[in-house]
């Protein structure tokens, strides 16, 4: 085994001047290669929020759209309850006038309690829950309690 020195040594091996410098440029390209990586996520986390208000802003409008249709049909249900009572102090036919506008009376409540449930449902989409979980997740904000169901089987769990 012979002593190799001078430029026939191989630079792969510690201790020579090349491997502090490879090192530094190594050093050099893992942060250019972290903050790129940091970048992605910066320009992920920026689509699922831009996704997330669209969502938010598409759900809101037609949550208002069905919020409008309950009302309507809350209010002709509430006429028509009220036009149910008027008849029961008038007069009746074969069919009595009251039984036939509880009936219209009743569908309309149906169609106001149908509405109500969809504007509920669609309320729901503009709490922004998949970014709240993807902030939480690094650290931010408290998360305002998307993780309920998390935390009462955690509850559960411990008793």
């Amino acid at each position: 085994m012979t002593e190799e020195s001078g430029p026939e040594r191989d630079p792969e091996t510690p201790g020579t001047p090349g491997d502090l410098l490879g090192a530094f440029r190594d050093v050099g390209a893992a942060g250019r290669s972290g903050f790129a990586a940091a970048k992605h996520v910066g320009e992920a986390l920026r689509a699922l929020v831009a996704a997330d208000i669209a969502l938010a802003r598409s759900a809101l409008g037609r949550a208002l759209a069905f919020t409008a249709v309950a009302i309507v049909f809350g209010v002709s249900a509430w006429l028509l309850l009220m036009a149910a009572l008027v008849a029961v102090l008038g007069a009746a036919m074969q069919w009595s006038w009251p039984l036939a506008l509880s009936v219209v009376a009743l569908a309309n409540v149906a169609v106001t309690a149908w509405a109500g449930w969809r504007a509920i449902s669609y309320f729901e989409h503009t709490r922004m829950k998949a970014t709240r979980r993807q902030l939480a997740q690094l650290g931010i904000g408290d998360g305002d309690g998307d993780n309920e169901g998390v935390a009462d089987g955690d509850e559960a769990a411990r008793s």
